[in-house]
């Protein structure tokens, strides 16, 4: 008696699904490897001859966290965490935080206007294709037209002085809080719109029988997105916080293109050099490839260590239960 021949159909979902895992592979998980294996390795250029790969341990990391010299000895005076890459660091979190915390809570308040029944705004399609035209424009482009604008001769510069709201000596450019501030600015008007249409379907995903219940128990529209809209939120809200961090400290092309020496290091005195900016700058231009991979697992380490953060604080808690007393 013959065996009825059976098709097996899973090899057809592998054959699907391995695109992914390859590309996948190739070009994100490779990398990541190869980035964590160079960071323990002595790799350089002196000229045009190339020095290692050869395995030095942690002396990378000590070198991107403390002052050394080439043969990885801490120079004299040298004090922990005083070194670029931390201060690197430090300006990436600066612009990101004065740029973020506008950014979120202009887009939740757009957010919950344009989703309020009671308001009924008009033209709402206008509006929001109006704010997030900025996400639209290339990085390039904004950098170009904002340091025309306050730049020391810059249409914009002249106004403000004269309305006498800055000295007349004043240069945004020569000023580590104007340029910090101007670039920040940046990333916040490029951003807001993005975040507002996540907010916007955020909302709209939840029930409208609790807005429904809520207009009948006669709440008002603050009582109605403090109780009800924030507390569902709180998912895409912390995707948003998330997704916002990541990307806040892997931020390169404006503060790149906006105010910069003809060498590409940043103006003032390095005031605006975000951390990406510094690791491109060991690995392309000081060619210090054992270094540069260093400072980029600090930068995942600080990147993970914020977006666990940001999971604690938004995740969801279950109420203690209260056992009962048995007398």
């Amino acid at each position: 008696m013959k065996k009825s021949k059976t098709v097996e159909y899973g090899k057809y979902g592998y054959m699907f699904i391995a695109p992914f895992f390859i590309v996948y592979a190739v070009f994100q998980l490779y990398p990541l490897v190869y980035t964590v294996w160079l960071s323990f390795v002595e790799n350089y250029y002196k000229g045009l001859q190339q020095i290692g790969p050869n395995f030095v341990g942690l002396n990378n990391y000590l070198s991107v966290l403390i002052d050394t010299n080439t043969n990885y000895e801490i120079v004299d005076g040298a004090k922990f965490l005083d070194t670029m890459t931390i201060m690197s660091i430090k300006n990436t979190l600066i612009m990101w935080i004065f740029n973020f915390i506008p950014q979120i809570l202009l887009s939740l308040l757009l957010a919950a206007w344009f989703t309020d029944t009671t308001v009924k705004l008009k033209g709402q399609g206008a509006f929001k294709v109006i704010m997030f035209m900025p996400n639209i424009i290339t990085a390039s482009t904004i950098a170009v037209l904002f340091y025309s604008l306050f730049c020391n001769s810059g249409p914009f510069t002249a106004v403000l002085r004269s309305l006498h709201l800055i000295s007349e000596n004043y240069d945004f450019m020569e000023s580590k809080a104007g340029t910090i501030g101007l670039i920040a600015f940046m990333q916040f008007w490029m951003w807001y719109g993005n975040t507002m249409i996540v907010l916007i379907a955020g909302i709209l995903g939840i029930n409208p029988s609790l807005y429904e219940a809520a207009m009948v128990d006669g709440a008002s529209s603050r009582q109605t997105f403090f109780s009800i809209t924030l507390p569902l939120l709180k998912p895409i809200l912390q995707y948003t916080l998330v997704t916002s961090a990541i990307g806040g400290l892997q931020m390169y092309d404006i503060p790149a293109l906006f105010n910069v020496s003809g060498t590409g290091d940043a103006l003032p005195n390095y005031a605006s050099q975000t951390i990406t900016m510094y690791i491109r700058k060991l690995g392309f231009t000081t060619k210090d490839m054992g270094k540069s991979a260093a400072a980029s697992m600090i930068l995942f380490f600080v990147t993970l260590v914020i977006s666990l953060l940001f999971f604690g604080l938004t995740r969801e808690r279950e109420p203690k239960q209260k056992h009962a007393v048995i007398k």
